[in-house]
């Protein structure tokens, strides 16, 4: 190659590898547009805190409430004393048995001690639908899971792709566990962050000091309560 040609072809290869770099530079740049779920459970179907309703079905058996139906509107009466972010409302079929049967919802509620006024709402019942009840209902904060069980986008055989190859959690997994944690969960804020600690047991720590001070084991001894226990199993 001839001393001229030299500095062009050196130019031209400079130039080559500066666009090589940049096209790179690009690739690295460029978004993937390939949607994926995390493969953490607790990610890809997160438990959130939400607004929303609890309700209690009230149905009207021609002798006022039974039992049964008492001792459910005054524990839905202590969980809205507890719970409730709202007013308790009630939603009463027209006619003369709804009326009925609120007037026992009333009196089961007094003797609860619930506080607070009841707000009625009337609706149109169809009676080829079956019992109409009166619900009792109050907003509350619950969690709840936000998506959706039982979707099964890909096989999880995966015979028909090499989707499975991958070795990845398939997408349902982990989506009843959390939405059965959620409906258990007393109190939705604990899945927030802890409660504060409550009051220590003076009379516990001094001795556990006490045992300390002596080159004693503190700890809880159990032998003599076991002895009771299986004196009275016998």
């Amino acid at each position: 190659m001839s001393r001229v040609l030299l500095p062009r072809f050196r130019s031209l290869a400079g130039m080559a590898l500066l666009g090589l770099s940049l096209s790179a530079c690009a690739a690295q740049l460029k978004p993937t547009q390939k949607a994926f779920a995390p493969d953490e459970y607790d990610l890809r179907h997160p438990i959130k805190l939400t607004r929303s309703d609890q309700h209690l079905d009230i149905f009207a058996n021609g002798r006022g409430l039974d039992r049964r139906q008492h001792e459910d509107i005054v524990a839905f009466a202590r969980e809205h004393a507890l719970h409730g972010t709202g007013p308790m409302m009630a939603a009463v079929p027209q006619g003369p048995a709804g009326h009925h049967t609120l007037s026992s919802i009333r009196q089961a509620l007094g003797a609860s001690g619930a506080r607070g006024g009841l707000q009625v709402v009337p609706y149109a019942a169809d009676p080829a639908m079956g019992a109409a009840p009166v619900r009792l209902s109050f907003p509350r904060l619950q969690a709840k899971v936000a998506s959706q069980c039982g979707l099964w986008p890909q096989d999880v055989a995966s015979g028909g792709s090499t989707d499975g190859w991958h070795n990845r959690p398939y997408h349902n997994l982990g989506c009843a566990y959390q939405t059965m944690l959620a409906a258990q969960v007393a109190n939705p804020v604990d899945l927030v962050r802890p409660r504060s600690e409550g009051r220590i047991d003076v009379k516990k720590r001094t001795a556990d000091i006490e045992a300390l001070r002596k080159n004693e084991d503190p700890s809880t001894k159990w032998a003599k309560d076991d002895a009771k226990i299986k004196e009275a199993q016998q």
